[in-house]
Formats: structure tokens, C-alpha cells, sequence
């Protein structure tokens, strides 16, 4: 009887003993968010770190315990309930936290709890001395939390990389809009912000959101100054200076078919209207003289990009794909600095060919520099721009080499001059090849041994070696009725005099009187007195095999090498397709997350034949001829765009990187 009724006055100790405990430890976190100065934290709480004060805090709460037990076991003996309002509101406490609490809750009971705690200060309790300690000092500065970056109005278009869950809520609310403006300039050690408890250990905050204009930085590589292969300064005569632009802007139609490409990048940057204003801004900062673009949706450009880019002061020209494609290429110039002389549009697909049944086209341009007036009486020579957008298929190198094979000729019957040269070409867009594969080498050495080479070879993007099967080029790679030489020429090109003979005049046609075969007679001709029993005379000194000689030569006969195409444009890259100062390579798109170059702009260049240590003549070093290159916008490495999310991002707004090239073309005096 005594054991039970013993029991009876240690239980309620005992509960009121565990209630005061979380008490304790809910006061403690309450006035320790009370001194915070930011409601801005992770969760619910801060949660402090350990510090040097934290082993005194510890046996402060050791020595509290004890006190506290042998107090609540006398209180028990002296009585049933030394204090019957504290029992009561701890008996209501433990009765209605009977389970786990959740984040909501805790901050309900924190404050019940409290309430308990000053009721009983007036009790004169041993545990109300811990809670009398010195409050903490307040702090001035946020918490650590993830807060999303205040910038000023001036830096109010500037794209940022998201960081953390804040930063992406604000993100999904005000994406970033673009803006070439300068980066805010980060903050020194003494501005950032650090933990606000005096004592504890100082720990930076998580760094702010970077800008977009410090990870994407491009250069602008200046070579006006600086010598040439053959130690020549640039610029020593008078120049036209240019600058040409060659850009993949990603057709909104494209992407929408491919959408499982850019599940990497929010929803709000793939929007057209977004990337629209992104492409015009890019547009109109760099401020090109030629701008060559190639997936340019149809309905896009004639209701945006044309009326934009002719109030830019450009004259477009487009050409859409043939088939059922809604992209297509084009060439845009300022008639300011130029004036067209003509216009080839080139379509690659050829009904009835298995060769070039793709949809593919290009765009060729003959401009002519316009020299202002103050230079007098000096020319300059004529610019054939080529841009096109080459088939993607890595497996059918051998219709990508047909393509190409197409457009040279294309090109060689525009630029050529009267007396058979060329005048200064350049040749850009997305070759869908990667440097120093057969196709990148055709067009920078001139010459391509093709026969028996792999297909998926011919480009380089893809490497299909394991597969059983291997579509192989096969010598001649196109039909001699494609009429296009293996030197990349049209047929009419190699015979200049035959558009003459095509002109049937009197002469030309009286030499039939004399011909033999008109000298014979028909078998079974209806023999006629007068009409059919004649023969005409022939002229003294006419020779019997005069005319069939020149009709021999009006077959359209020309020879065909075995595996092999030429060129004689001589091309070389602006690009070096390296970054020195970062030992990678560089990349101008990014599909599937893989860096690689398949963007190019080619240009005429003079060969300088060197002799290398095998005795033969190498061809790769090229000085600048009629046409110099100035400069070049650098290229960024995978690494780099990897640190942006890759492509597309809110600073660039297609896959593709843009590619931004300076020249010069010399003045002569007539």
C-alpha cells in the first residue's frame, strides 16, 4: 500500500521533471531566433553550429538536471503537489503532446512551454537561474540561408546563374532578361556577410549568384597589328575593313521536334519572344557588316527578323529549304558598306539522285565594297559570301561531300574573274563536321582521296566503326549528269567557248551543205528528178573533216579521276579550333551536353608552300592575300559553357555559339 501510494506521488515528478527538460531546450532555440535579425533561414530554425561556448552551455544544463531531480523528489515527499498550478498546467501540457510533433506544431508548444516557465519564476525554482544568463548580444547580418541576390536597377537586365531553391523561386517569377551591360563587381572579404553569434566559428555564406557576363566572357583577338607568315605588318596600305558574322540561331520549330535535348533549360528561355530579343540584342551589340544565319525559321523571319534587321539597316536575303522544311538560310548585308551585283540561291536536292534527296540549301552573294569618297579614284575587288546549313546525319558523309561538292562549284562560277582567277571568297556556316576530319580537310587543302572511306568517316561527329555494316563511297561519288567536274566546277565552266557555238547563226548553219554526212545519201530516200537526185558542190579548200573535228568538241565529255575531288579556291579557317590559354579545345555548339566545333567561316587565303621534314610540300600554312584577317571573337571551351548549363542559357539564346570575324580587302588605284 505505502509502494503504490509512493508510485503514485513520483509519476507526477517525474513528468513534470521531462516537461520542464523540453521546456528548457525550446526557450533556449527561442531566444536564440529571437536575436536574428533576418527572418530569411533554412526550415523553420537556425541551426547554430558548435562553438567555444557550447561545453559550458553543457554543464550548466548537466548541473541543472541534477538540482532539479533532487528538488522534484523532495517536493514529491513533502506532499502530493507542492504546486498545484504548475502540476495542472504541466499535466494539460504532457496530455495533449502525447506524439511526434511536427515543424508546425513546435513552434505552438515553444510558446505554451514558455508561458509555463514564467509562471514559475514566482515559484522560486532552482532551473529559472539558468534561464536569468545574460541575453546574446544582437547581431546585424543575415543568417545562412539561400537569399536570392539584390542587384541595383543598373544591373537590373543582367542574366544570372540561379543558385539554391530561393534563387529558384525567384527565378520561375522574374526570369532574366539579357542585357550587354558590365557585371556588378563582387564584394570584397570585409563586406560579406558572416554568422551572427559572437563567439562561434566565422563561416562565409554560400557565394552570390554569378553573372552570366563573367563566365560567357568572350575576347575580342586583335591581329591588325601583328605580322603576317611572312613578316609583313598588316595594314600598310589602305584598307576596306568589314566584319562578318556567321550564326546557327536554332529554328523554334527545331527545337519543339528535338524538345528532349533542352530538358536541361528552363521553360522560359526556350519561349521565341525571349530568345528573339536575346538574338536581336547580340545583333545590335556586335553590329556586323554581313550576317550570315542559318536556321531561320520561315514565318519568324519575314513577321520578326527581316523588319528588325532592316530597321538595323540590313538587305536580307533567304532562301527556306525545299520539301515540307520550314528553316533556311540567310544573307544579310548593310547597303551602306555594299552593293549587290547578284544572288545564287543553291538548292542540293536533286530529283531522281539517291545521292541528293535531302532538303539542304545555301545561299551564295557577289557583293561589291563601296570605298567612301574622300579615298578618289581607287576599287576594290568584288566579295563572294557563301552560307549554307549542311546535312546533319553523321552516317552520310558521302551526301554531305555531294552538298559541298555543289556549293564550290557554285561559289567558283561567282567568284571567277575574266581572266579565270577568283576574286576574295568568303565561305561560312554549319558544316555539321568536326576540325581535321576528310570533309574540314577537302575544303581547307583543296583534295580529298575518297574511295572506299567509310561514310560516317567523312564528317567526323560520330564514330560507327563497331557496326557490321559500313556504307562505303564508291568511285565516282555523283553522276556525270549532276554536271559538276571532280574539280567542284560547273561543265560549262570547263568549256567557256561552247556557249558560243550554241548560237545558230547563217554561218553556222551553211556549213551543213559541206558536211559529209550531208553529202550522203539517205537509204531509201525517195528518189525526186531535181529535188532528191542532187548533190551539193563543195568549195575549193574546204577540208573534208573540218567540221566534224569542231563538232567533236561540242560533247559535253570531261574526265572523271578515280576517288578523288578538287578544289582551287584556296580556303583556311579563322578559326584555330584551340584555346592556348585553357589548354581545351573549342566548341561551338553543345548537343546532348558534348562540346564540339561543326561551325566554321573559311576564307581565301595564299598558300605558302613549305617544305616540311618528309620533302613534301605542306599546304596548311596559308598568309593573307587579298583578303586579311583583323580579328576574331574567341570561342569558349566545353568547361566553360558546362559552368552556364550549357546551350541554350539566358545569355545565348541558341545551342550554337556565334561566330564574329574582322577583314580588311586592299584599295588599288585604277
Amino acid at each position: 500500500m505505502i509502494a503504490s501510494c509512493l508510485c503514485y506521488l513520483l509519476l507526477p515528478a517525474a513528468r513534470l521533471f521531462r516537461s520542464l527538460t523540453d521546456a528548457f531546450f525550446t526557450c533556449r532555440k527561442n531566444a536564440l531566433l529571437a536575436k536574428s535579425s533576418s527572418p530569411q533561414v533554412e526550415g523553420n530554425f537556425a541551426m547554430a553550429p558548435r562553438g567555444p561556448d557550447q561545453e559550458e552551455c553543457e554543464g550548466l544544463l548537466q548541473q541543472w538536471r541534477e538540482e532539479g531531480w533532487n528538488q522534484a523528489l523532495s517536493t514529491a515527499s513533502e506532499g502530493p503537489l507542492a504546486d498545484k498550478g504548475l502540476a495542472e498546467s504541466s499535466l494539460a501540457l504532457l496530455m495533449d503532446n502525447s506524439g511526434e510533433q511536427d515543424a508546425a506544431s513546435e513552434d505552438k508548444w515553444s510558446s505554451r512551454q514558455l508561458s509555463d516557465l514564467r509562471a514559475a519564476e514566482n515559484l522560486d525554482q532552482p532551473f529559472p537561474e539558468v534561464l536569468g544568463e545574460e541575453p546574446l548580444a544582437e547581431v546585424e547580418g543575415p543568417l545562412w540561408a539561400a537569399v536570392p541576390v539584390q542587384t541595383g536597377p543598373q544591373y537590373a537586365d543582367c542574366a544570372v546563374l540561379p543558385m539554391g531553391a530561393m534563387a529558384a523561386e525567384q527565378w520561375e517569377e522574374d526570369p532574366a532578361m539579357v542585357a550587354w551591360s558590365i557585371a556588378p563587381e563582387p564584394m570584397s572579404q570585409e563586406e560579406t556577410s558572416m554568422w551572427p553569434f559572437e563567439g562561434l566559428e566565422q563561416l562565409q555564406p554560400p557565394p552570390m549568384e554569378i553573372p552570366y557576363h563573367e563566365i560567357l566572357w568572350r575576347e575580342w583577338e586583335d591581329f591588325s597589328t601583328q605580322p603576317d607568315a611572312q613578316g609583313l605588318e598588316a595594314g600598310d596600305g589602305p584598307q576596306f575593313q568589314f566584319t562578318l558574322m556567321s550564326y546557327n540561331i536554332l529554328a523554334q520549330d527545331l527545337m519543339q521536334q528535338s524538345s528532349e535535348l533542352y530538358l536541361h533549360c528552363h521553360p522560359d528561355i526556350l519561349n521565341w519572344n525571349y530568345r528573339f530579343a536575346n538574338l536581336m540584342q547580340e545583333f545590335q551589340h556586335w553590329d556586323p557588316d554581313i550576317l550570315c544565319l542559318q536556321e531561320v525559321q520561315e514565318d519568324h523571319y519575314w513577321e520578326q527578323l527581316e523588319p528588325s534587321l532592316r530597321m538595323m539597316g540590313f538587305t536580307c536575303f533567304y532562301k527556306r529549304r525545299t520539301g515540307c522544311k520550314t528553316d533556311g538560310c540567310a544573307v544579310c548585308y548593310k547597303p551602306t558598306r555594299f552593293r549587290l551585283l547578284c544572288a545564287s540561291p543553291v538548292e542540293y536536292f536533286r530529283p531522281g539522285l539517291e545521292l541528293l534527296n535531302r532538303d539542304n540549301v545555301g545561299l551564295v552573294l557577289l557583293l561589291q565594297p563601296l570605298v567612301p569618297e574622300g579615298l578618289g579614284q581607287v576599287s576594290v575587288a568584288p566579295l563572294c559570301v557563301a552560307n549554307t546549313h549542311v546535312l546533319y546525319n553523321p552516317r552520310r558523309g558521302d551526301v554531305k561531300l555531294a552538298q559541298m561538292a555543289i556549293l564550290l562549284a557554285e561559289v567558283d562560277k561567282v567568284a571567277r574573274l575574266s581572266d579565270g582567277s577568283h576574286c576574295p571568297i568568303i565561305l561560312c556556316g554549319d558544316l555539321n563536321s568536326v576540325p581535321d576530319s576528310p570533309l574540314y580537310n577537302f575544303i581547307r587543302d583543296g583534295e580529298l582521296q575518297y574511295n572506299g572511306m567509310p561514310a560516317w568517316k567523312v564528317s567526323g561527329q560520330e564514330d560507327f566503326s563497331h557496326q557490321l555494316y559500313q556504307r562505303k563511297l564508291q568511285a565516282p561519288l555523283w553522276p556525270s549528269s549532276l554536271g559538276i567536274t571532280d574539280c567542284c566546277q560547273y561543265v560549262t565552266a570547263c568549256h567557256p567557248k561552247r556557249s558560243e557555238r550554241r548560237k545558230y547563226g547563217r554561218d553556222f548553219l551553211l556549213r551543213f551543205r559541206f558536211c559529209n554526212i550531208a553529202c550522203q545519201r539517205p537509204v531509201g530516200l525517195v528518189l525526186m528528178e531535181g529535188v532528191t537526185d542532187t548533190k551539193p558542190d563543195r568549195p575549193a579548200g574546204w577540208a573534208e573533216s573540218f567540221f566534224e573535228e569542231e563538232i567533236s568538241e561540242l560533247e559535253p565529255v570531261f574526265s572523271r579521276s578515280i576517288g578523288s575531288i578538287q578544289h582551287c579556291l584556296h580556303l583556311t579557317s579563322v578559326y584555330t579550333h584551340f584555346l592556348p590559354q585553357h589548354g581545351r579545345p573549342e566548341v561551338t555548339t553543345m548537343p546532348l551536353g558534348l562540346g564540339m566545333t561543326v561551325d566554321y567561316i573559311f576564307f581565301s587565303a595564299e598558300p605558302c608552300e613549305n617544305e616540311n621534314r618528309t620533302g613534301k610540300l605542306d599546304h596548311r600554312l596559308d598568309r593573307d592575300g587579298t583578303l586579311k584577317l583583323l580579328g576574331r571573337l574567341s570561342l569558349l571551351s566545353e568547361e566553360i559553357l558546362w559552368a552556364a548549363n550549357g546551350l541554350p542559357n539566358p545569355f545565348y539564346s541558341s545551342d550554337h555559339l556565334c561566330l564574329l570575324a574582322s577583314f580588311g580587302m586592299e584599295v588599288t588605284a585604277p
